[in-house]
């Protein structure tokens, strides 16, 4: 168990509110999230969780956690309201503050640079279209690697690309609402292209640890061509570049084009520290029809709030695959669950589907570890119920219960599980 750290996410829009005030600029959300039908309970992410206010107090809700590290995003439209060029020095501030308190608190800083909040002054030039935006982001990336990079031994660049190239530009589920899938493939290329300068550009600046956080959905089915193209669209797209192995095949009929320049893959392949691990569930297909030909198929075990399967088993093949296709260390980097959690005044919300949820995933975690994989830390999602996206309000996964009205902290049972599991490894260290 050394080496071995236990912690809790978040990411920037999702809780600090403030969307408004210390000199902020707009990011996509905070456009995207104003379309009507765009998001499920017409809300935005303007007060949040008032992260940005009460992270004191949340920081003593980690300490009586016992979190030994605590993952964040860095808005990037705090630090350059403009995307690029003036620096903002109250947004620089917060999260020296934040970065302060926490190591005061004797809680590592495990920073994510982009955690889906583009500049809307970007996204206005072409967003992640444009190849100009992955050389925006290595310059936001060097300066916040020399604000903080003397006290944060980890940075993650990119939070699941996935989601912003294709829920943001081919399904246009996500900011900035796109539904066409070249501006997809152009967005997921260009995204990778900024990984890769800020890697460098993260050096430079002396940063100790530099990584990526992708999501993964290990893909199970009897047709195997269906699992092929379910596998490349969810895990070897972005995976394989980074691994310097270059792009999978398409997982799509007639694709058109992706924008790759000379140098472009070396780039995206500068070996990195670590991967962090999203994992939430699996996926069940069978052969389909149309652009992308995968049919999926529906849940044979219980379902989160989300409606995704809760499948442990697939963590642990997931950590066991990961382990033979890289020696990069391991980041359980999110993992956690939707459960529609009730608070009637009473000091701690029952949340059991949570707890079981959180064991199971744990324990197959942990059977990874005891088998060789090198996994260096989990992070559960959430430490706060937060704005859940395209699903506003409606959905919480956090461990702490919010009460939006009030923005009162109620520990559900889950986070009362969650400390004493940390304690107990502690002592059998």
């Amino acid at each position: 168990m050394s080496h071995f750290l236990f912690g809790a996410a978040t990411s920037a829009y999702q809780i600090e509110g403030a969307a408004s005030e210390d000199g902020r600029g707009l990011s996509i959300w905070d456009v995207f999230a104003r379309k009507p039908g765009a998001i499920a309970d017409g809300s935005t992410g303007d007060v949040a969780c008032d992260h940005y206010h009460r992270y004191s107090e949340d920081i003593a809700l980690m300490r009586w956690l016992g979190l030994q590290a605590y993952r964040f995003s860095v808005a990037w439209p705090r630090i350059l309201p403009e995307g690029r060029g003036r620096i903002n020095p109250k947004g620089l501030a917060f999260y020296d503050r934040l970065v302060d308190a926490l190591l005061e608190a004797g809680i590592t800083p495990f920073l994510t640079l982009y955690h889906w909040d583009l500049p809307w002054a970007l996204e206005e030039q072409g967003g992640w279209r444009s190849r100009e935006t992955a050389h925006a982001f290595a310059e936001y990336a060097e300066i916040v690697g020399r604000a903080l990079g003397d006290r944060v031994p980890s940075f993650a660049t990119l939070n699941e690309p996935w989601c912003s190239a294709f829920l943001g530009h081919w399904t246009g589920e996500h900011a900035p609402g796109e539904k066409n899938l070249e501006a997809a493939l152009k967005a997921a290329h260009h995204l990778l292209l900024g990984h890769g300068l800020a890697v460098e550009a993260l050096r430079a600046a002396g940063v100790k640890e530099v990584g990526l956080v992708l999501n993964f959905a290990p893909v199970y089915g009897e047709d195997e061509e269906a699992v092929k193209r379910a596998d490349i669209y969810h895990n070897r797209f972005f995976l394989d570049p980074v691994l310097g192995r270059g792009y999978p095949e398409s997982p799509f009929l007639n694709p058109p084009p992706m924008p790759i320049q000379e140098g472009d893959l070396e780039i995206i392949a500068r070996p990195i520290d670590f991967l962090g691990v999203n994992y939430y569930s699996r996926a069940r297909v069978a052969r389909g029809e149309g652009l992308y030909p995968v049919r999926y198929l529906p849940p044979e075990n219980p379902v989160t709030d989300m409606g995704w399967e809760v499948y442990p088993q697939g963590l642990y093949d997931l950590l066991k695959r990961l382990a033979r296709e890289t020696s990069m260390p391991l980041y359980i980097t999110e993992n956690g669950a939707a459960y529609p959690d009730r608070w009637q005044g009473e000091e701690v919300v029952e949340d059991p589907e949570r707890v079981a949820y959180l064991r199971d995933h744990l324990e197959a975690a942990f059977r990874a570890k005891a088998e060789g994989v090198d996994l260096r830390g989990y992070f559960v999602w959430s430490l706060l119920d937060n704005f859940e996206w395209a699903f506003g309000y409606t959905k919480r996964f956090g461990i702490v219960y919010v009460d939006y009205p009030t923005q009162r902290r109620i520990p559900k049972r889950s986070a009362h599980w969650y400390r004493e599991w940390i304690k107990a490894q502690l002592v059998s260290r």
